[in-house]
């Protein structure tokens, strides 16, 4: 699928789309009728000067229904503009986790969650999980039990979920998979699949992991929506994911693979660049008269955390030379990460939750942020194993110099910045490298 230039759709007239960022402003822009959400995003992200690493999204969000999600790359704008109502907007957002499962599958869905239809009568082999999602002829299922809202109430029932190429059904009859017994509760071509944000004692839900399946041409009804509650996030992320794989197929692996032909191509005409994924990052001694790998995780710890002392003594020895200028990075230390993406100030723990949920919960995202309990310490809340963890980064005093340390003062650094660069190549105490830096843009 051909990207578009953001040069092409300037001068190719169409429709008025308004574009909200996440501090609530938004932008109007004139689209083309056949833009589709990756090209939009594309073109937001070289007008406002983003980074341009393929992790961000166009999302869909109805606040009066408290539902959201995020466009497929393939969709076009202007088409789905069409089914939302006067109060829906769209947002624009990173979505780390968009395509996660692709390269993760096992971690998305569990074994006792999948099988085949009763027709075929056999299993999916781990290793073929996603070619059999991916392959039209092949009918595997998810299936499982969910809360299920009833139309026009309050009360929820528990139900056993079948979720196939053919739509979404509920056994009336215990676990029988039994045609007989099957009812079709949604179309997954006429419907899309939702997150449920408002809070879960609106909808009296029994757990916090609600989502929603919404067909396209009900704009503003709540009793028109099919909402559904899992006992546990990695149940309903499960769902939903299937879901889109089910109703798109090939599609979602060809938006997958896009961004990485075009870095490829684009890869001829520039220089490289380096990568910084774990794979790639190795610990190195280069004592010697040639560097060599570290292969032994403990004298890699060690050389981390040399390394940390390092950077504190080069400091050390700057700030020997004399007083610093108004200029001297020392001076700044206090103050200049507040300029940077992953830092945001004095929110709390709850908002620091939220925006991580919201752009993925994946491995090694993160985000520093304001100690609400202690004026002088700082808090790395970052992601691992779609948990939410904090660090609280605290000041601690050496030889006359103030130095910031999450692990008891053992590894030591003069600001925030030489921290997340650390931590960025070295786990240290941490349950995994920080990867994917928390941010929001202002359009």
């Amino acid at each position: 699928m051909p990207s578009c230039s953001p040069d092409c759709c300037l001068l190719r007239p169409g429709e008025i789309i308004k574009i909200f960022s996440e501090d609530g402003f938004g932008k109007m822009v004139e689209i083309p009728a056949d833009m589709t959400a990756r090209d939009l995003c594309q073109l937001l992200v070289y007008k406002n000067h983003c980074v341009d690493d393929n992790s961000w999204a166009l999302v869909e969000h109805h606040p009066a229904l408290g539902l959201e999600r995020c466009l497929e790359d393939h969709e076009l704008v202007v088409q789905v503009q069409a089914s939302m109502s006067s109060d829906s907007k769209f947002l624009f957002r990173k979505n780390y986790a968009k395509y996660e499962f692709f390269k993760s599958p096992l971690n998305f869905f569990p074994e006792q969650m999948v099988a085949w239809c009763q027709e075929t009568n056999g299993t999916i082999p781990p290793s073929q999980l996603l070619q059999n999602f991916l392959n039209s002829s092949s009918c595997p299922e998810i299936q499982g039990y969910l809360h299920m809202k009833e139309m026009g109430r309050k009360s929820w029932k528990k139900l056993y979920v079948l979720l196939r190429r053919s739509g979404l059904y509920i056994s009336t009859k215990g676990m029988s998979k039994e045609p007989r017994h099957l009812q079709l509760l949604a179309d997954l071509e006429d419907c899309n699949v939702f997150t449920v944000i408002t809070e879960r004692k609106l909808h009296s839900a029994p757990t916090d992991f609600v989502f929603c399946i919404k067909p396209k041409k009900v704009m503003n009804e709540l009793k028109e929506l099919r909402m559904l509650c899992a006992d546990d996030e990695q149940s309903r992320t499960c769902w939903m994911t299937a879901f889109r794989l089910l109703k798109y197929g090939i599609l979602l692996y060809q938006n997958y693979k896009i961004p990485q032909q075009r870095k490829a191509l684009l890869s001829h005409f520039s220089a490289p660049v380096r990568s910084v994924s774990e794979n790639s990052l190795v610990a190195m001694d280069f004592s010697g008269s040639i560097g060599r790998v570290i292969d032994n995780p403990v004298e890699a710890q060690c050389a981390a955390m040399e390394e940390g002392h390092a950077w504190r003594k080069r400091s050390q020895r700057m700030n020997a030379l004399g007083t610093p200028s108004p200029l001297h990075p020392s001076s700044l230390s206090g103050v200049i990460h507040r300029t940077q993406l992953w830092f945001h100030g004095r929110i709390p723990r709850e908002e620091s939750h939220k925006m991580i949920h919201q752009q993925g919960r994946v491995d090694g995202m993160f985000l520093l942020r304001d100690s609400q309990s202690n004026p002088k310490a700082f808090v790395l809340t970052m992601c691992h194993h779609q948990k939410i963890k904090h660090f609280q980064i605290l000041p601690c005093e050496e030889d006359g110099q103030m130095f910031l340390s999450l692990d008891d003062g053992a590894t030591k650094f003069t600001d925030l910045i030489q921290l997340v660069e650390f931590y960025t190549l070295n786990r240290g105490v941490l349950p995994c490298k920080l990867k994917h830096p928390c941010t929001t843009v202002a359009l």
